[in-house]
C-alpha cells in the first residue's frame, strides 16, 4: 500500500480579513507546495516524519493509537498533540478513517521554507482530507478555522476568485498573469506580527462600515483581473491598502517600513511579517536588499502556472 497527495501553497492577493465576511478575493496557488506519502510499516502505530525544504528532518513522531483516546480537546501548541487532534477531527468526519489501526509511515515534504507563511498548515489539512476522504473545508473548520481560501489554493492549479456565501465556499478559476508581471515581485519580511489586535479592531467595525469595505474590495478584485497597465494596477492596490488600513486601524506596510519606496506595496494575507507584493524593476529590488530583505521572488518564480 502506498498513497501520495499534494497541495499547493497559497497567496491572498486581495480581500484579506474581509474575505471572512463575504468579500470577493483573488488568491493564487504558489509554484511550491507540500507532499504527503503513506506507506505500510512494520512498526505499530503511525510513524510521522516532516521534511523541510532543505531536506533536513523537521520533526518525527511515533504515534500510538491509544494516544487518540487520551488526547485533550483544547487546541495544543505541541506539534505532536496538534497532529493527533487533526487526525481525530478527520476520524469524526469519516469514522472509517484509520478505523482498523493500520501500521503506517507517513512523510510530509515541504517545497518552500516553513517560515514563509505559504501554507504548511493549509496544505497539510487539504492532503489529510484527501487521504481521509472528507471535506477539506469541514476539516479546516474543525481544526484551524479561517476563510478557506488557502484550502481552495491547495487544490487548484490556476488563480481563483474565492468568496464565502453564507459560510459556504465558492471558488471560480480565473486568469491572472498581467502583461507587466515582470514589474511585480514578492519580498519576504521575516517579521511575523501578532494579528490579534488587527482582528480585534476589525471586529469592532459597524455592519455598515464592513458592508462598504466589502463592496469596495470586491470591486477592486474584479477590476484587478482586467487591469492591463501598471499605473492603474498600482492605484488599485494602494486603494485596497487604504480600505484595509481603515478597517483594522493599522498603518500600511509602506507607511511603517518603506515610506520612501517609489513603487506601490501591498500586504498579502493577514497583515504581518510574511510576503509583500511590490511593483518595480530589478533595480528597485536593491532598495529592499539594502534594508536587509534578502528573500525576493519574481512573479514568475512564485506563481504556479500549470
Amino acid at each position: 500500500m502506498s498513497q501520495s497527495f499534494y497541495g499547493h501553497g497559497k497567496l491572498l492577493i486581495t480581500g484579506e480579513y474581509l474575505v471572512l465576511d463575504g468579500a470577493l478575493a483573488l488568491a493564487i496557488p504558489t509554484q511550491k507546495g507540500q507532499h504527503l506519502t503513506v506507506v505500510e510499516s512494520e512498526k505499530s502505530g503511525i510513524k510521522w516524519t516532516g521534511i523541510k525544504e532543505s531536506g533536513e528532518e523537521w520533526f518525527s513522531f511515533q504515534l500510538d493509537y491509544e494516544q487518540f483516546e487520551t488526547s485533550s480537546n483544547s487546541k495544543s501548541e505541541n506539534p505532536e498533540e496538534r497532529l493527533i487532534q487533526i487526525l481525530i477531527a478527520a476520524q469524526k468526519l469519516n469514522p472509517k478513517f484509520l478505523a482498523d489501526r493500520p501500521n503506517i509511515a507517513v512523510t510530509t515534504r515541504l517545497e518552500f521554507n516553513q517560515k514563509w507563511g505559504l501554507g504548511s498548515s493549509s496544505t497539510l489539512i487539504y492532503m489529510l482530507a484527501q487521504w481521509a476522504d472528507v471535506n477539506p473545508y469541514e476539516l479546516l473548520e474543525a481544526t484551524f478555522g479561517g476563510s478557506g481560501y488557502d484550502i481552495a489554493c491547495a487544490g487548484n492549479d490556476a488563480p481563483i476568485l474565492y468568496q464565502r456565501n453564507l459560510n459556504l465556499p465558492k471558488t471560480l478559476q480565473t486568469t491572472f498573469y498581467p502583461s507587466f508581471s515582470d514589474e511585480l515581485f514578492f519580498v519576504y519580511l521575516n517579521k511575523k506580527r501578532n494579528s490579534r489586535d488587527a482582528i480585534a479592531n476589525y471586529r469592532k467595525q459597524s455592519p455598515k462600515a464592513l458592508e462598504e469595505a466589502i463592496k469596495k474590495v470586491s470591486g477592486i478584485t474584479q477590476t484587478l483581473l482586467t487591469c492591463d497597465d501598471l499605473f492603474s494596477f498600482k492605484a488599485l492596490i494602494q486603494a485596497h491598502e487604504r480600505v484595509i488600513s481603515s478597517v483594522i486601524n493599522q498603518a500600511t506596510v509602506k507607511q511603517r517600513l518603506f515610506n520612501d519606496y517609489p513603487g506601490a506595496i501591498k500586504s498579502l494575507g493577514a497583515w504581518g511579517g510574511d510576503f509583500i507584493l511590490a511593483t518595480g524593476n530589478t533595480a528597485n529590488q536593491e532598495y529592499f536588499k539594502n534594508k536587509g530583505y534578502e528573500t525576493i521572488l519574481s512573479f514568475e518564480e512564485m506563481i504556479y502556472k500549470g
